[in-house]
């Protein structure tokens, strides 16, 4: 099942697959080995790619998933030799970030705004995936970057059009971690294919401008932490769903279900639970019963108090 990109002609796959491998304990690897070395251009770590990554893109490539995500180094080097190991049977789409320069990783993001510094990292990122062009290049800019320069989104303007004109990229997709506020400012620039960003049953403010507002600009969008970075299960436990396939697969569906949401990034640290995320597009519409349980993991205090700091934190 694919959903359009604007009015490009390209569709992604509801689905995607996200880069993260994964250490004993379910947390993700790079971030939570060490994080600041992680985020550092020129990481290598070690054991990237191997056979259950490979394994993950055959079952992908069977299911028709051509949407792939990666963020740090690592991830992107071994997405870029596993597409020669396990070749794709069609076109495939990857998303990925420069890094070092978004989010809070550079002050005021002025590495993104310098369009040299960006061209550079571009084609190293480039070099590591093993291709010609970065289908979907993620501008993550916080608000800071727009206060501190008024003139911000005119170098986002200029930077998206010469790496569009270059060949370099295919698609801009805007992200942040600064809210409902920076993501209109994103939606206003006229720029952005696509908007990356959280959003789950219980992180879900963007629905009430930002979805609507991008739906009218034609862009795609697409989200992650469907699973709440683990907190999902922490609700079930406390209401008493421990059927963490269910879990998944309730959740997942609910992004799924809400028309603005182009494809929705999941994590898999092996091809049964990642089977399990598939088995969704077999029927997108919720039922009564998976309603229900969306409804019952709203009454968890683990529900109550994550809400309520997304909700904060988003609006602002």
């Amino acid at each position: 099942m694919y959903r359009p990109v604007g009015d490009s002609g390209v569709e992604i796959s509801v689905i995607g697959l996200g880069g993260h491998e994964y250490l004993d304990d379910g947390k993700s690897r790079g971030f939570n080995e060490d994080r600041q070395e992680a985020v550092r251009p020129g990481y290598v770590g070690e054991g990237y790619g191997g056979e259950k990554r490979r394994e993950l893109l055959r079952v992908a490539f069977e299911a028709g998933i051509n949407f792939f995500d990666v963020t740090i180094d690592p991830e992107k080097e071994a997405l870029g030799r596993n597409l020669k190991e396990v070749t794709p049977p069609y076109e495939v789409y990857v998303q990925t970030r420069p890094e070092g320069m978004g989010y809070g990783y550079d002050p005021n993001n002025e590495k993104m705004g310098n369009y040299d510094l960006l061209k550079a990292e571009v084609e190293r990122i480039l070099t590591l995936l093993r291709r010609d062009r970065i289908d979907f290049l993620n501008f993550p800019f916080l608000q800071s970057a727009l206060d501190a320069d008024p003139e911000y989104l005119d170098k986002m303007r200029y930077n998206v059009g010469e790496l569009k004109h270059a060949g370099l990229i295919r698609f801009a997709s805007a992200d942040n971690f600064s809210g409902e506020q920076t993501y209109l400012a994103q939606v206003g620039a006229g720029c952005f294919d696509s908007l990356a960003m959280n959003f789950n049953f219980a992180d879900s403010g963007a629905r009430r401008q930002v979805l609507p507002d991008a739906n009218q600009k034609g862009m795609a969008v697409i989200t992650r932490e469907v699973f709440q970075k683990g907190r999902l299960f922490t609700m079930g436990e406390e209401v008493g769903i421990e059927d963490c396939d269910l879990l998944s697969r309730v959740s997942l569906k609910w992004n799924l279900s809400v028309p603005e949401v182009t494809t929705a990034l999941v994590g898999a640290d092996h091809e049964v639970q990642f089977r399990n995320s598939l088995s969704v597009l077999e029927g997108l519409d919720m039922t009564d019963e998976e309603t229900e349980v969306i409804e019952k993991l709203k009454t968890s205090p683990t529900f109550h108090t994550y809400s309520g700091e997304r909700e904060k934190r988003f609006l602002g």
